[in-house]
């Protein structure tokens, strides 16, 4: 079994339709959507939910009002002024307290300083998480809350029981929709793969958050591959991203040209090797055979 993450320095790269086809030719393949932020491979794929899980990621402050003596000092010391005060209902001369629970951060200053125990800390829902069966194999994804944290750790339960389930059922690949970007999701989604593929397209920012990627993925030792996607639309700066890759021992393992074809897919709701065998199709198809020869 081998594990395939497919990467981006930015969103709308293309990373997703890419897993979408390489899902279609892998064949023997478990399919991981860890871009819990945004996941959008299931538009694709259509899962048939198996099964639903609630993902419980930080914890709240919640005032017990009947044991708060209104001294106001969980109030003063909050920095993230996530506790309010408000006249009691049936006390005018009474204040009482109360924690937004979008602002708090579960720092626990509150629940320490508290003179009367009057505040608890209490695990909160921050989003769920599905097995589930595409056209393509078993498929794992997440869903993470509104401004909810802790989306590292999601991912982190999304690749296990993708790993699970290409152990118990004797599948070749596991193929990842990661992040994008270099923080806490990208790290929990590279961390021990066996390749990394990243997609970047042909402009000035693609190319300097490609430089970044890279520096992420060499820090932890995971052989990489890069993609220019829509590379004819400035050939000139794919020959630079190019050459930086081949400078920096990065091989550009394929390059994808624009093409409508990949709206029509999307409308379709079919991966582009589905939808039709046009020149990119061919091209997503060699660039599949030379991950293939690297994980095997």
């Amino acid at each position: 079994m081998k594990e395939l993450v497919v990467i981006s320095g930015k969103g709308g790269t293309g990373k997703t339709s890419l897993v979408a086809s390489f899902a279609a030719l892998a064949k023997r393949a478990v399919l991981a959507d860890c871009d819990v932020d945004a996941a959008d491979l299931y538009l694709i794929l259509k899962p048939h939910i198996q099964q639903r899980e609630a993902f419980y990621g930080g914890k709240v402050a919640v005032i017990q009002p009947d044991q708060c003596t209104g001294c106001g000092l969980c109030m003063e010391k909050c920095r993230f002024g996530a506790i309010t005060e408000h006249e009691s209902p049936s006390d005018e001369n009474q204040l009482v307290y109360s924690v937004d629970p979008i602002a708090c951060e579960g720092c626990g200053v509150c629940y320490y300083i508290c003179p009367e125990d009057a505040i608890s800390l209490v695990e909160t829902k921050a989003g769920e998480w599905f097995i589930s069966e595409t056209r393509y194999g078993p498929m794992v994804y997440a869903k993470l809350g509104i401004a909810a944290e802790n989306s590292g750790k999601l991912v982190t339960v999304v690749r296990t029981n993708a790993r699970r389930i290409a152990n118990e059922q004797e599948l070749d690949f596991i193929i990842v929709d990661g992040s994008p970007g270099t923080g806490c999701p990208v790290i929990s989604s590279i961390t021990g793969a066996d390749l990394v593929l990243v997609v970047t397209e042909p402009t000035m920012s693609g190319h300097h958050d490609l430089t970044r990627v890279v520096d992420l993925t060499t820090h932890f030792k995971i052989p990489t591959l890069v993609c220019v996607n829509k590379w004819d639309i400035n050939p000139s700066v794919c020959l630079a991203i190019q050459d930086w890759s081949e400078q920096h021992g990065v091989e550009v393992a394929g390059r994808i040209r624009y093409d409508n074809t990949v709206t029509k897919a999307q409308i379709a709701g079919k991966s582009i090797v589905e939808f039709g065998n046009g020149r990119i199709s061919s091209e997503i198809k060699t660039l599949w055979r030379r991950i293939e020869e690297k994980l095997r």
